[in-house]
This record gives structure tokens, C-alpha cells and sequence, in this order.
């Protein structure tokens, strides 16, 4: 009677039941799944879209930014060639104020001499060749990349090793020179440069390279190469051809008084 009397309360075997409520937790699981995969799969969507429509009007913005940049190079360029031309004028006209006597062509000749120094006219000769540039494991927040003063470094050795004339990637140095940062790209007077870095050197062959690479800057840069894995190549060049500074300007005058 016992066992008749179980079978009339639960015609249903426990074991049957235990698996049917397990079921019905299996479906809520997957309902519930179901649903935060639309809710992230909207979000998702709805960034996308923004996205795109925010686009043109970044790529807009990105135009008009070079747009002011070309235009800006392209009046510093015209502004050079009117400095070159102004600077000749000038060369003239001291060539005229100064007259032929001796302290006179002792005060052109002291110029002349150090006008190949300061930048002031175009240089050619034997010389060095230098290459530098980033690591091949360079990362975007600077490391193993060439920055300002590696190239600030490099070209004090040279003007120590004996160079009579420095330029970077055909941008000539002078003693007002600037070389810095501009947030991803290094700047010669407010020039951006471009990779590889090209420095050349118009000075003593026999000499330049030799005392540069014993100097501090070759120690430097020769660190550089072997624990940073940057390209450092130094040659020797029978002929370079450096132009003038166009930043080398009369910036004051007066009359001279006997």
C-alpha cells in the first residue's frame, strides 16, 4: 500500500523532474545570453555609425591642415628667395661702402672667411656622409626613434671634429640654427624632416671622420647602433655641395662715422 500510495502522490520520478527544472534554467540561460548579445551588438552598431559620420568631417579638418601647411611652406620658400636676393644686394653695397684700402680688404677678407662658417654662403668640398634613423623596433611613443637631440648631438661632434660646414637633409646649420620637436616629427628651423636623416659635412677627410667617431657624439651614436639596433652609417664623400643659410639676414646697420 506504501508503495501504491507513493506512485498516487508523485507520478512523477524525482530524477525526471530534477532534469526538467535543469532545462528550464539551460533556456532562461540562453535568453538571457541572447539578449545582452543584441544589446552589445546595438552599441556596437550605434559607435559604428558615429563613426562613419564623423568621418568626413575629420578628413575635412585633416585637408584643410596640410592645406595650411603647403601653403605656409610655399611663402617661406618665397620669402627665401627674396632673402637671397636681398643678401646679394647687400653684398654689393658693403663691397662699395667699404672702398679699396688695405683695412678694407683686410675687413672683406676676415668676411669672406667667415661667412662659409656662420652659413651665410654656399659651401662645396670633400667632406662625411652620416645616415640615421629609427630602430626597426621603434615604437609610436618614442623609443628607439631618433629624436632633436640625438641630431643636436651629432651635429656638435661635427662642428668639434673640424667641419667647416654641417647640413641636415639639405638644411644648413648655422650658429642661430634651431633643431627641436614638433610633436611626432623633428624640426630644422621650424622645417619638418623627413626619414632617413641625411647629415653631411664639409671639412678634412683624412681628419673629420676620424676625430668624430672618437668624439662624445660617435660614442653616443655608436651606442645608439649596437644596444638600440638605430642606423648609424658614416663615409667619406669626395664631393658635397651645401647650400647657404636662408636664415642668415642683416638684422642691424648703421652708418659708419669718421
Amino acid at each position: 500500500m506504501d508503495l501504491l500510495n507513493q506512485i498516487i502522490r508523485h507520478p512523477v520520478d524525482p530524477d525526471y523532474a530534477l532534469v526538467a527544472a535543469r532545462g528550464n534554467e539551460s533556456a532562461n540561460r540562453r535568453w538571457t545570453l541572447a539578449l545582452l548579445a543584441v544589446i552589445i551588438g546595438s552599441l556596437f552598431a550605434v559607435a559604428a555609425l558615429q563613426t562613419t559620420r564623423a568621418a568626413p568631417a575629420l578628413q575635412l579638418e585633416r585637408t584643410e591642415l596640410i592645406n595650411r601647411v603647403q601653403n605656409a611652406e610655399r611663402a617661406q620658400d618665397e620669402l627665401q628667395g627674396r632673402v637671397a636676393s636681398l643678401s646679394q644686394e647687400i653684398a654689393t653695397l658693403r663691397a662699395a661702402a667699404l672702398g679699396d684700402d688695405d683695412a678694407a680688404r683686410a675687413l672683406e677678407e676676415r668676411i669672406d672667411a667667415l661667412d662659409p662658417v656662420v652659413g651665410n654662403v654656399p659651401v662645396s668640398g670633400p667632406g662625411v656622409l652620416i645616415v640615421v634613423d629609427d630602430s626597426p623596433s621603434a615604437t609610436a611613443d618614442g623609443r628607439d626613434r631618433v629624436l632633436d637631440i640625438d641630431l643636436q648631438v651629432l651635429a656638435n661632434g661635427l662642428w668639434e671634429a673640424g667641419a667647416e660646414a654641417v647640413s641636415i637633409n639639405g638644411h644648413r646649420l648655422s650658429s642661430l640654427t634651431a633643431i627641436r620637436s614638433a610633436g611626432d616629427a623633428i624640426t630644422v628651423d621650424y622645417r619638418s624632416l623627413t626619414r632617413p636623416y641625411r647629415v653631411e659635412a664639409v671639412g678634412d677627410v683624412r681628419a673629420l671622420q676620424a676625430r668624430f667617431v672618437e668624439s662624445s657624439a660617435g660614442a653616443w651614436w655608436n651606442d645608439l647602433a649596437q644596444n638600440r639596433r638605430m642606423r648609424y652609417e658614416i663615409s667619406d664623400v669626395k664631393q658635397l655641395d651645401l647650400a647657404a643659410d636662408p636664415g642668415m639676414v642683416l638684422r642691424h646697420a648703421g652708418k659708419a662715422t669718421s
